[in-house]
């Protein structure tokens, strides 16, 4: 074991409690500035490690608190002056981010929340919203045009399941085109939502709103058929951070498309039979609208699903829903 996964155990086990540098330098038989750079690192990687003169340091007793310091110390050196908006409750991350937007807020800008009460999907469909997920919203200023905007929930939906896969070790998979699933549940949305200038038509800025489940303890009976949380022993600040970094990173080269090999590999609807529900609903496609069946067989440059209706026909889709079991 390094020293810097001792010092993190040894606060982990103390969690609440101050240790003394000198103290853990005993316990761990190296020397004071040796834990001096173990409690740097990890301070780098995102954890909230607090320190006091004449106290020592101390890991917080709730790791899952993210505040604007911890979500700073948890971004990369090229975000951390970010604009940063942390609320203990919102109607909608989004619905800030694009009142931040119209004040000219500038790219890159982060909202947060630790709950919402009027959480929004796709199609103006509830987002439920408790206390401890993650819900956060990015405000980007694109230099490109609105044909885009599946590229950018595509991209976002990368980053979501890579920064989970590497921050807490679950293996996640995408249902096209928003939606991130772990162990056959969903577990995050993205809604991309645009602002434009309607006498050029061109777009001024985009919200990239962003949920993950990290509990299901106070979901409804009726939801946790479907709906998972990313659960675990890690700090809730460096998912955050890794889903901000991993998003804005895609947005900067998002016309390269890199990310759409990622995005294919990760697609969890690639090859398998579905049914395509067109038109606006208001809560079930399966319900409201009428459906085709067809066989998904790929997954475009521009992240519209390809797919081969029963009649022979094929479309590329850019919009609409699709019903598979997961």
């Amino acid at each position: 074991m390094t020293v810097r996964d001792s010092v993190l155990k040894t606060l982990t086990e103390n969690k609440g409690s101050y240790i003394s540098g000198e103290e853990l330098s005993k316990t761990l038989n190296v020397s004071r500035t040796t834990v001096w750079n173990a409690i740097k690192a990890l301070r780098e990687a995102g954890y909230p490690i607090e320190s006091s003169t004449n106290k020592g340091y101390m890991m917080p007793p709730d790791r899952w608190e993210i505040t604007e310091d911890s979500l700073r110390l948890s971004l990369p050196p090229k975000y951390r002056n970010n604009q940063i908006h942390i609320y203990d409750t919102l109607d909608s991350t989004n619905i800030r981010a694009k009142q931040l937007a119209l004040e000219n807020a500038p790219h890159g800008t982060i909202v947060m929340a630790k709950q919402q009460t009027a959480g929004r999907g796709r199609l103006g469909r509830s987002f439920f919203s408790p206390r401890e997920g993650i819900y956060l919203s990015i405000i980007v200023k694109p230099d490109f045009d609105l044909t885009r905007s599946v590229l950018v929930t595509s991209a976002a939906a990368v980053a979501v399941t890579e920064s989970i896969e590497a921050v807490c070790g679950i293996d996640a998979g995408i249902k096209w085109v928003n939606d991130v699933y772990a162990d056959g549940k969903k577990v995050c949305g993205i809604l991309t939502e645009g602002i434009t200038d309607f006498e050029t038509g061109q777009i001024e800025s985009l919200v990239i709103g962003i949920g993950v489940n990290t509990s299901v303890k106070d979901f409804p009976n009726e939801l946790l058929e479907i709906v998972g949380a990313v659960e675990g022993d890690y700090p809730k600040p460096v998912l955050a951070a890794s889903i901000i970094s991993r998003t804005l990173d895609l947005m900067e080269n998002i016309e390269c498309r890199d990310f759409i090999t990622s995005y294919k590999e990760k697609s969890l609807v690639i090859g398998r039979n579905v049914k395509v529900f067109k038109g606006v609903y208001k809560s079930r496609p399966e319900e409201e609208l009428e459906s085709r069946p067809a066989k998904v067989l790929d997954i475009d440059d521009n992240g519209c699903l390809v797919v081969l209706y029963t009649d022979g026909t094929r479309e590329s889709l850019s919009s609409g829903e699709i019903s598979v079991r997961l």
